[in-house]
C-alpha cells in the first residue's frame, strides 16, 4: 500500500482494503519471502481505479526512476480489448490479492501457448495486464534482463499475447504473437485470487 501511495495512486477504497490487509496477515506465517522473480501476494488494482493509461507510467526498473511506457503498436482502443480469460474466476472488487506470484522464467524460450497449456495443467493461474502491471510496480525487481514475462491471462480473441519487458531501460507494455517464442520472455502466473470477504 504504501508503494502505491508514494507513485501516487488515485485513492484505494478503505473497507476492501483494511479486509484485504486482514486476510494477508492472517495467512502471513505461511506464505515464503519474497525473491527476485517471485512475490508471495500482490495487491492489485484494476483499470476500474487506476486505468492502464495510468498506471504503466508508474512503474519502473529497480533503482531507476524512467517511467513505463505502452508499446505504439497497441492501436487506439487496444487495451480495453484485452480482459481477462472467460475461464478465469476473477473477484469482483476492483481491489484483491494475488497470491504466490512468481515472474515464470522456466518458459523463457518456451512457445506462449505451450507455456499457458501447462500452466493450466499445474492449476495455475495466468496473469492479467492489470496483475503483471501490480508486479512490476510492487516488486520492481521482478522484471530483469532476459527475464520478463508473457500475460496470458488477458486476450483480446485474436493470436496477441500481452507482455512487461524492457525496452530503453524502463518497463513497457507490448504484445507478441502466442506461438513465436522468445528466449527473454517467461510466462507469468500465480497460485491464487482472493477478493474481500467484507
Amino acid at each position: 500500500m504504501q508503494t502505491l501511495t508514494e507513485k501516487d495512486y488515485p485513492p484505494l477504497p478503505a473497507g476492501p482494503l483494511a479486509e484485504l490487509r486482514a486476510q494477508v496477515v492472517a495467512r502471513g506465517g505461511a506464505m515464503a519471502e519474497p525473491e527476485q522473480g517471485r512475490a508471495p501476494f500482490l495487491l492489485v488494482v484494476t483499470r476500474q481505479l487506476a486505468p492502464l493509461e495510468r498506471a504503466v507510467p508508474l512503474t519502473a526498473l529497480a533503482g531507476k526512476a524512467k517511467p513505463g511506457i505502452i508499446d505504439r503498436h497497441y492501436a487506439p482502443g487496444d487495451l480495453e480489448r484485452f480482459e481477462p480469460l472467460e475461464e478465469a474466476a476473477m473477484p469482483a472488487s476492483p481491489l484483491y490479492l494475488l497470491l504466490d506470484v512468481e515472474r515464470g522464467e522456466e518458459f523463457c524460450g518456451a512457445i506462449p501457448k505451450d507455456a499457458m497449456a501447462v500452466i493450466a495443467e499445474r492449476r495455475r493461474l495466468l496473469l492479467t495486464m492489470e496483475e503483471g502491471i501490480s508486479f512490476v510496480t510492487q516488486h520492481p525487481t521482478a522484471l530483469a534482463k532476459n527475464k520478463c514475462f508473457s500475460l496470458g491471462g488477458s486476450r483480446c480473441g485474436d493470436r496477441r499475447v500481452p507482455a512487461v519487458w524492457i525496452s530503453q531501460g524502463a518497463p513497457k507494455l507490448g504484445w507478441c504473437w502466442e506461438g513465436n517464442p522468445h528466449t527473454w520472455l517467461g510466462m507469468a502466473s500465480a497460485a491464487e485470487r482472493l477478493g474481500p470477504q467484507a
